[in-house]
């Protein structure tokens, strides 16, 4: 804000200082000094700078946006035409040029000869009332160039703040969607690995405790780390690695899973919960207790790429629509707030194979 505000009195300053330089230059063309600045010839000039300036902050600053701004157009038009009054009786631009006019000195002394010397009677002298009064047409120039700049550096500012507005409304809109989507997120993860447990408990299986022990660092994660747009990406595999951890419990013996992490995870960061909706889906989908199945599921770490693949088998009893739900609409719309022009996802369901990849440039 403050280097804004320091770059338009820059600005103001230069733009001054140049229209100022313009009658010093017409008015000493001819003399090539500044005699002509002394005593009241000074505070004509003044006068004229400062008539100009006050006219234009006062319309750019004032009356533009007070009235024509708030649709008070005729109001508006008035009082530029009492400006343009003001100007037209005062002409600042004649009084400022006067300044170069030189007196006239003494005619010469004219010898008449004796041919002509005739005796002739003086013609009446009529009274021109044209040179009464004129129009300063210079003035009227400078006068709505002056209006002409002060609308336009009035109405550019305008629009930039309402662009502004639009931003900033539109980060906010971004940001509201992007908590609403891990608000989705976040309790149909949680319902799930509770139930993962509470069949543990039920059974009475020995790693019911270590299980509970897995959870708490994950909800830890989801609660704490996970509210920001961007984590540290060594958090976001400790926590896929437990939620592995966990899903492993319930596997059965017709049920093999691969899971390959490639790659130094130091130094990248992503989006808390970007992988873990595929990662829910291959589980939830993709398991069997009477079909023979694989799980795949590889991330590879590159030096500013990050590389996610995930498989699993399609069953016909499945419905296709209930595999498209709503945690990989919502992740995409995340992939588009947090990652536009920088992600390529690629979902294909063909040959009884589910498959999901997705490149992030970190």
């Amino acid at each position: 804000m403050t280097r804004a505000r320091t770059t338009t009195i820059i600005i103001h300053a230069a733009a001054w200082l140049l229209f100022v330089s313009f009658p010093i230059i017409f008015i000493n063309q001819r003399n090539n000094s500044l005699n002509s600045f002394y005593g009241n010839n000074a505070w004509t000039y003044i006068r004229f700078c400062l008539l100009y300036m006050g006219i234009f902050y006062f319309n750019a600053y004032y009356l533009f946006p007070k009235l024509y701004f708030n649709k008070k157009y005729l109001l508006y038009g008035i009082s530029i035409m009492a400006l343009l009054v003001l100007i037209s009786m005062i002409k600042p631009f004649d009084q400022l040029m006067r300044l170069n006019r030189k007196p006239r000195g003494p005619a010469p002394m004219y010898k008449p000869h004796l041919q002509d010397v005739v005796t002739k009677t003086p013609l009446p002298q009529t009274k021109d009332r044209n040179r009464d009064y004129f129009f300063d047409i210079n003035s009227l120039f400078i006068f709505l160039m002056v209006i002409g700049i002060g609308i336009a550096l009035r109405t550019i500012k305008e629009w930039q703040l309402t662009e502004k507005r639009a931003i900033l409304a539109e980060a906010e809109k971004a940001n509201a969607e992007l908590s609403f989507l891990k608000a989705q997120i976040n309790p149909h993860f949680l319902y799930n690995t509770l139930n993962n447990i509470y069949t543990l408990c039920i059974t009475r299986n020995e790693k019911a405790a270590e299980s509970i022990l897995r959870l708490s660092h994950i909800m830890r994660y989801v609660t704490d780390e996970a509210e920001a747009d961007f984590v540290p990406l060594k958090g976001e595999l400790d926590c896929i690695d437990d939620f592995i951890a966990l899903q492993k419990i319930r596997l059965g013996k017709k049920v093999t899973l691969i899971y390959e992490v490639h790659g130094n995870a130091e130094g990248h960061q992503i989006s808390p919960l970007i992988l873990m909706t595929f990662i829910e889906n291959v589980f939830k989908y993709g398991l069997s207790n009477h079909i023979e199945t694989t799980i795949v599921i590889k991330i590879r770490i590159e030096a500013k790429l990050i590389s996610f693949f995930a498989q699993n088998t399609i069953f016909e009893n499945r419905n296709p629509n209930e595999r498209k739900g709503l945690g990989i609409s919502n992740t995409r719309q995340r992939l588009e707030h947090l990652y536009p022009g920088k992600y390529k996802l690629e979902i294909a369901d063909k040959d009884n194979l589910f498959t999901v990849s997705l490149q992030l440039v970190s």
